[in-house]
């Protein structure tokens, strides 16, 4: 399975010259790296909305970009999956050298995967430091749990 179009400078016919072994080499490792190496024959839209979400990530690092901007990346996951992909995440950012910008309201993810968190309440920055600074922050407490 190809997981990135190649630069199409030769218009639509650049789209069907074969994929270079460099690139599906780059596919299969990152296919592994996010766990769906065993998967790689199958289409997309056959994978399950977690796998799905995996296979946009493998995508995503495809271009080997050095920031990544991930809007809530485990809505809508299996619960039992998440810690897998906080996993995954984590190891992008160590082994790969990603830089993740995330947003996320599902405050145990984002305590377990940021060292640094950016809290916003109607546009408006809250509280910034890290996870300990943010959990111990009375502005945070009250705005996001109502309990100051």
């Amino acid at each position: 399975m190809a997981i990135s179009a190649r630069e199409a400078h030769g218009g639509l016919v650049s789209l069907l010259k074969p994929v270079p072994a460099a690139t599906r080499l780059r596919a299969n490792d990152l296919l592994a790296f996010v766990g769906l190496h065993e998967k790689r024959d199958e289409k997309g839209g056959r994978l399950s909305f977690g796998q799905q979400k995996l296979l946009e990530f493998a995508m995503a690092l495809m271009n080997e970009p050095r920031l990544l901007l991930l809007d809530e990346p485990t809505a809508g996951i299996n619960p039992t999956l998440i810690n897998g992909l906080i996993d995954r995440l984590r190891r992008a950012n160590a082994e790969l050298g990603v830089t993740l910008l995330v947003i996320e309201h599902n405050m145990r993810v984002i305590m377990n995967l940021a060292h640094r968190i950016t809290c916003l309440a109607h546009g408006q920055v809250l509280a910034e430091g890290t996870p300990d600074d943010i959990r111990d922050d009375a502005r945070v407490l009250d705005a996001y749990l109502g309990v100051a």
